[in-house]
C-alpha cells in the first residue's frame, strides 16, 4: 500500500515512515507542510494520506483542509488525519464528505501500532476510523439533547460507540465478547431509536450514525 505522509514535526514524521515502512506499507513520500502534500498527492497517486491537520504556516487547520480537498479531487485515495487534541469538528468536516475512506484519529493511537496499522488499513478498504475518545465526546454531549440516545441502555451505548469508531458487528462481538447475533439485536434497536435504515454497507451506517450524533450534538449548542 502506497502512503504519503503529511508532518511538519521531523521527529514524528520519521518515527510514522518507519512504523509504516516496517509494518509492510510503502512511503512514497513524507513532507512538512499542506502545500507540499496537495503537490505530491496527484504526481504519485498514492492509496493513503496521513496527515497532521495543524501545518504551516499557522498551524490551525491548514493539514484538514488540504485533506478535504484531496478527496474532493481524488475519492479514491484515503485519507487519516491526525490531531493532538478531541476536536469534534473536524470529525464532522471529514464524515460530511458521505463517503468512507476517512480517518480522524488521536496522535496517540499512534503508540498502539497494531490497532493503528489496523486502523489505516481499514480506511484504506474504504472503511471509516474515529477514535474512541472523539465518539465518547459525541455521544456523551448527543445523550443530553437527544432523547434517541437517552433511551439506549448502557450496552447499546457501548455498541454504538463502536459501531462509530468503524467497527464491523463481528469486531464488536468480539471486542464485547458477545454473540455476532446479540450485536445485530443491539444495532436493529440503535437504528429503531434513531429511525435509521438498516444498511448492509458497514461504513455507510457509520456515518449515518456519527451524523445523528453530530446533529443531537450541534442541537443542543447555545450559540
Amino acid at each position: 500500500m502506497r502512503v504519503v505522509i503529511g508532518e511538519d514535526e521531523v521527529l514524528l514524521r520519521e518515527g510514522v515512515r518507519h512504523l509504516l515502512e516496517s509494518d509492510g506499507f510503502e512511503v512514497v513520500a513524507a513532507v512538512g507542510t499542506a502545500v507540499e502534500l496537495e503537490a505530491e498527492v496527484p504526481r504519485l497517486q498514492p492509496d493513503l494520506v496521513v496527515t497532521d491537520i495543524r501545518m504551516p504556516p499557522t498551524h490551525t487547520d491548514e493539514g484538514l483542509l488540504a485533506a478535504l480537498r484531496i478527496r474532493r479531487a481524488h475519492p479514491s485515495i484515503a485519507v487519516v488525519v491526525l490531531s493532538q487534541y478531541v476536536q469534534r469538528r473536524y470529525a464532522t468536516e471529514l464524515l460530511d464528505t458521505n463517503t468512507g475512506g476517512v480517518g480522524y484519529l488521536l496522535k496517540q493511537r499512534i503508540a498502539d501500532v497494531t490497532t493503528f496499522t489496523s486502523d489505516l488499513r481499514r480506511v484504506a478498504q474504504g472503511g471509516t476510523a474515529l477514535d474512541p475518545e472523539v465518539v465518547a465526546v459525541m455521544v456523551s454531549r448527543a445523550s443530553r439533547v437527544s432523547d434517541a440516545v437517552g433511551s439506549l441502555t448502557p450496552r447499546q451505548l457501548e455498541v454504538l460507540g463502536l459501531m462509530a469508531e468503524g467497527r464491523s458487528n463481528a469486531g464488536i462481538a468480539s471486542h464485547l465478547h458477545l454473540s455476532e447475533k446479540s450485536v445485530v439485536q443491539h444495532t436493529s434497536k440503535i437504528y429503531d431509536a434513531f429511525g435509521l435504515p438498516v444498511d448492509a454497507d458497514d461504513h455507510r451506517r457509520v456515518l449515518a450514525v456519527i451524523r445523528f450524533l453530530s446533529a443531537a450534538s450541534d442541537t443542543g449548542r447555545v450559540s
